[in-house]
């Protein structure tokens, strides 16, 4: 036997089915092998492959070969590649969208590159597409019958997230208790509680405080982006009777250049501490902000028609800082 057709049978030999068969990929409806693949099965590169079927395109109709698609080519990159595909083959098929080959077309391969290797290697992948079409003809029915199963886990997988959603809408809707006593040691839940009226609010916050603080401010950092902040506070005085600012001019810069816009203003007249939400929700809350939990306190849901009167006397007389 000459060495070229002793060659040949042992590339023959060595393309197993189950080589072939794990290549196999389904597209638009059909069973198609990528030229990748394909060029290494027959043992030449990916490019000289395409050049031979480009001198000889006539014989390469749309059924026979095609280009994957955009979407195609992406699918089968997030999909098909990482799970199934050699590594050289995953390197080489992200760069460019890959043709893919039907039966018919690798059989006409064998003609194209004219050497009596590529016409082993065509019988032996032809052989390969006749024993999947073989398999799957074969158990159609228990295919259908995973298909109606996977098609039922969909359907039940839709419903049991649109449930998750409306118990995730419930739980974002619902309202806040409207009055209630954290005791000493409830840090943690003080504070979760104060942070989620802040996040509440879709345009401002007004604060009443007379000990805000720096700590204050890490709170109204849980805001939503374009809410705008004002706390009216109160300057403290040492024991010359200088003014001191708990919050700086250099605290307000710093804060507002990552979460505009905070104002703060400082006003005398109060002694309780209030919270007002986009104009609509207003809360008496027994404690400083930056002293939540640390000591017991209670907190109350006023009725709205409060609002009006409270930002009045907080407007009437201060001095403001920005």
């Amino acid at each position: 036997m000459k060495k070229s057709a002793a060659r040949s049978l042992q590339v023959y030999a060595s393309i197993s089915p189950e080589m072939v068969r794990g290549r196999i990929l389904t597209i638009r409806g059909v069973q198609v092998l990528l030229d990748r693949d394909l060029a290494e099965l027959y043992g030449v590169s990916t490019g000289a492959l395409n050049q031979a079927v480009k001198r000889n395109s006539n014989r390469f109709p749309d059924r026979f070969m095609f280009q994957l698609s955009e979407d195609e080519f992406q699918d089968w990159k997030s999909q098909i590649v990482i799970s199934n595909l050699p590594e050289a083959t995953v390197r080489m098929g992200l760069r460019k969208r890959p043709f893919v080959f039907t039966e018919h077309g690798v059989a006409m391969l064998a003609s194209v590159l004219r050497s009596e290797t590529a016409v082993r290697v065509s019988l032996a992948i032809i052989d390969a597409f006749i024993a999947m079409r073989r398999l799957l003809i074969a158990n159609a029915e228990v295919f259908k019958r995973i298909e109606t199963v996977e098609r039922r886990q969909i359907a039940d997988q839709a419903q049991n997230e649109e449930r998750f959603k409306e118990v995730f809408k419930a739980l974002d809707e619902k309202k806040e208790k409207v009055q209630g006593i954290f005791y000493n040691g409830q840090l943690w839940d003080a504070r979760v509680f104060v942070e989620r009226l802040i996040a509440s609010a879709k345009r401002s916050l007004l604060l009443i405080d007379n000990w805000a603080t720096v700590e204050t401010l890490d709170l109204f950092a849980k805001k939503r982006t374009g809410v705008k902040v004002t706390i009216f506070t109160s300057e403290h005085y040492d024991e010359k009777g200088v003014p001191h600012r708990k919050i700086s001019p250099t605290d307000i810069k710093t804060f507002n250049k990552q979460y505009p816009k905070l104002a703060i203003c400082y006003n005398e007249t109060f002694h309780d501490r209030f919270l007002i939400i986009d104009d609509k929700e207003i809360y008496l809350i027994g404690a400083s902000l930056k002293d939540l939990g640390a000591k017991c306190f209670a907190f109350t849901k006023l009725d709205p028609g409060a609002i009006r009167g409270i930002k009045k006397s907080a407007f009437t007389s201060l001095a403001k800082s920005s």
